[in-house]
């Protein structure tokens, strides 16, 4: 059981390492708030993001910093229990791996530099997804996986329901 709660860490690593990476050619290639247009609906675009998700109480005195570092480390923690203890189940294992990674990721920014880095600027019709990274990217994922294990059949179910129904 060891061997896959390491392949699972592993792989968080290596999603923090590719998150890191492109944040690092981010800020070393692009002029802060200045947007480059890659496609009709995408832009490369430095911004520095102090909140949480859709830049939740940027504006705040800095007291978030902390409280955003404390949770993500808790989680993270909690993260790696869940891992060991359900390394077997592979797609809830990728997607604990998948968040863990996003939270990683996330907190050495604000460890290092007190705010997260963002960079993936979407849009339409004049309208702006909030930028954001390829830790972002990981949690979403993460986070859209854990919902689609919770409400998949799980093996034995189907056959434990039938049998109930007698």
């Amino acid at each position: 059981m060891a061997s896959k709660t390491g392949f699972w860490l592993a792989l968080a690593a290596l999603i923090v390492a590719a998150d890191q990476l492109a944040k690092y050619v981010a800020v070393l290639s692009l002029g802060l708030n200045k947007a480059v247009a890659v496609t009709p609906f995408f832009n490369l675009v430095l911004v520095y993001n102090s909140g949480a998700a859709f830049s939740f109480l940027s504006d705040a005195a800095g007291w978030q910093r902390a409280l955003f570092i404390a949770i993500a480390l808790i989680a993270s923690a909690w993260i790696v229990y869940l891992l060991r203890k359900y390394s077997h189940q592979r797609l809830f294992a990728l997607a604990l791996s998948l968040v863990l990674a996003g939270a990683v990721g996330n907190v050495i920014d604000r460890i290092l530099i007190g705010a997260v880095i963002d960079f993936l600027d979407f849009h339409a019709l004049g309208y702006h997804w909030p930028a954001f990274n390829v830790a972002d990217s990981a949690i979403t994922c993460g986070a859209a996986l854990l919902i689609w294990d919770a409400l998949r059949p799980k093996r034995g179910e189907h056959l434990d329901a039938k049998s109930q129904s007698r």
